[in-house]
């Protein structure tokens, strides 16, 4: 934190009272004094005065002082002020607030982690983007991937540590936090890295969160950004492949975006629209007609590449009993899953059909 910064705030309240007012340091020294002999000196009455209690103002027998940046039993800076009257306690508050903003716009400013919490947030203008960039050393044309990590059954603020770790350059790597759920990875790649390798990493993110904390995680992963303005794309990309994944991969615990295939369209379409698809589909009668051991039948169907024989010995039938159920299915369905077009029809209704249900879950 630049002294400057809180010299520039102090000249400018220098004029509306004579007091002394300044800005020390958790040790004493005095970093920032609307009287310049002072900077550079120790405050002998200031450690003595701040006390075990840690108090937010506090006063000696000579200034007022109020704590500023302060967390459980450290602080970073003291703001104070002479005497310890009323008057001195009002311009101390004063002069923290003051102090306060300015701090806050500094870390901003010049705090790469907060500036790239800001992109993905959308809480910085495109034409900024550059500038604090430039500001920053902040190198902006490298490729980036974003990972998104969303805790399952149980919050653990000890993740962030245990990222902060596993990705210990500050600044290539950017472990942030987002939500009470949600952490952020962002990592600079070196070369031109293939998907496994992205990939390899988000497992590498889930296995350590839950073979060092035992929490269950979700990575969702966006595609490589190349310049710094689409990181915000690309976390969106992340939260996209996070709720598809919910939907139709649900036993996997890492979800690529750009492995998502149908199952991002079908998320984006309106529900009135998928509606409308079943019901064009399923003329006869409706998909929830088929039984329970009717659906594991036609799963295993397109698992195993709409081979029948391959088919009918991982469900450990006859052949001709397989053959058997899929006519009944085309019966039901008017769908015969033997012809290639009517499978891929099939297949998408499913994914429909489980895109509803999750959104009808969801309204409650």
């Amino acid at each position: 934190m630049s002294s400057r910064v809180f010299q520039s705030v102090i000249i400018q309240m220098k004029d509306a009272t004579d007091r002394c007012i300044g800005v020390a340091d958790e040790q004493g020294f005095v970093i920032a004094c609307s009287e310049l002999s002072l900077i550079g000196s120790h405050l002998d009455d200031m450690v003595p005065a701040v006390g075990e209690e840690r108090e937010q103002i506090f006063a000696s027998n000579v200034r007022t002082y109020k704590l500023l940046g302060s967390s459980g039993n450290r602080f970073d800076y003291a703001v104070f002020v002479s005497g310890h009257d009323e008057t001195a306690r009002s311009i101390c508050i004063l002069a923290h607030v003051a102090m306060s903003e300015a701090r806050i716009n500094y870390e901003e400013k010049h705090n790469k982690s907060t500036f790239v919490k800001n992109i993905i947030s959308d809480n910085i203008l495109p034409g900024d983007v550059y500038v604090r960039a430039k500001e920053l050393h902040f190198v902006t044309d490298v490729p980036r991937v974003v990972y998104l990590i969303r805790q399952q059954e149980h919050n653990d603020v000890t993740a962030i540590e245990a990222l902060g770790n596993l990705f210990p350059d500050r600044q290539k790597d950017f472990v942030l936090s987002v939500n009470e759920t949600d952490i952020v990875v962002i990592r600079e790649l070196s070369g031109e890295p293939g998907t496994e390798d992205v990939n390899a990493v988000a497992q590498q993110i889930e296995s350590t969160l839950r073979g060092e904390l035992g929490i269950r995680t979700v990575v969702g992963i966006g595609s490589i950004a190349y310049h710094l303005r689409e990181l915000a794309d690309r976390y969106k990309e992340a939260q996209v492949a996070i709720e598809v994944g919910k939907v139709f991969d649900t036993e996997k615990s890492v979800i690529n975006y750009e492995n998502l295939g149908i199952g991002r369209i079908i998320y984006q379409l309106p529900t009135t629209l998928c509606e409308m698809f079943l019901s064009e589909v399923f003329k006869k009668n409706p998909i929830e007609t088929l039984d329970e051991d009717t659906i594991e039948t036609i799963n295993k169907f397109f698992e195993n590449n709409l081979n029948v024989s391959e088919t009918s010995r991982k469900l450990y039938v006859h052949r001709n009993t397989l053959v058997y159920r899929l006519e009944k299915i085309k019966k039901l369905t008017g769908l015969d899953l033997r012809e290639f077009d009517h499978a891929i029809v099939f297949k998408v209704a499913m994914m429909v059909k489980k895109y509803l249900d999750s959104q009808n879950t969801a309204k409650f």
